[in-house]
């Protein structure tokens, strides 16, 4: 009986989360199902199935783990052809028994904002260093978290073409917390908080409610362990989920250029007046 872990990238746009639900999809629900339809488990609980963490509806990832124990062999191809296109393992490895999946030393998001003229990504910069370091994020998460106390190692702005990225790093995070600092942060941008406000909202004696940030714009990247994990690499899982994601990067541009027609168009209409 070996221990293993397996690396997942997903597109998130077609799954209510990672976590498996009745009744509706779930990365881990399809993974499960490939798992099973392969021969390598047959019950999650006999298994010891674990996650590393849960994404929420919409988000994506290119560095989630599972791990479980089995007696088969591993073949990456085989688990790949009965899971959604979307969904792809791209690694694996055999793990010593004492390995928690469930606790890395650091996680990693990442936020991509289209960048606009007017925001300030000095600012942005300059709040963003009031995050980094232990606190209570009771007003970037649910009121009702147990342990509202989480570390923050670094968050990091940088520009890349028209976009705006805004990496996280840290040990654990709260439900929809990378995301409600995303907003705090974009709130700087455009001038309505300061960048010392942070401080503030860091300060559990006063209640704030953030908007989060759409998922959709969210990467849980990678995950990093204590111990060394030899992944063994997919060049064709890699191969086929980059042609995924480009041909998918073509649709969206071909449907946005035929949305911008139709604005302008309108547009057109309206400043020569529109006539019945």
């Amino acid at each position: 009986m070996r221990k293993i872990a397996l690396k997942v990238a997903y597109i998130g746009t077609n799954y209510h989360g990672f976590q498996r639900q009745p009744d509706v999809p779930t990365v881990e629900g399809k993974l499960l199902e490939a798992l099973e339809g392969a021969g390598i488990i047959e019950d999650p609980k006999k298994a010891r199935f674990q996650i590393a963490g849960r994404t929420d509806r919409g988000v994506h990832a290119l560095g989630n783990f599972v791990s479980f124990f089995t007696e088969e062999d591993i073949h990456v191809n085989q688990i790949n052809d009965l899971l959604p296109r979307d969904i792809r393992v791209l690694a694996w490895a055999s793990v010593m028994y004492p390995f928690k999946v469930r606790y890395p030393l650091e996680r990693h998001y990442r936020y991509i904002l289209h960048r606009e003229e007017s925001m300030d990504t000095d600012s942005m910069a300059e709040a963003a260093a009031h995050f980094r370091g232990t606190h209570d994020f009771s007003n970037f998460s649910r009121r009702r978290e147990r342990d509202p106390v989480r570390r923050i190692n670094d968050v990091r702005i940088s520009e890349v073409g028209d976009s705006i990225i805004i990496d996280v790093y840290g040990e654990s995070f709260l439900w929809q917390m990378v995301r409600k600092m995303v907003r705090a942060l974009l709130m700087v941008s455009e001038g309505e908080l300061a960048p010392d406000d942070m401080a503030g909202l860091l300060d559990t004696d006063r209640r704030v409610f953030l908007e989060p940030m759409p998922p959709e714009n969210l990467i849980l990247m990678d995950l990093k362990y204590g111990v060394k994990i030899k992944l063994r690499h997919d060049e064709y899982a890699f191969k086929r989920f980059i042609s995924l994601l480009e041909e998918e990067f073509r649709l969206y541009r071909e449907m946005s250029l035929v949305r911008r027609a139709m604005s302008d168009h309108l547009r057109d209409l309206q400043e020569h007046g529109l006539t019945d």
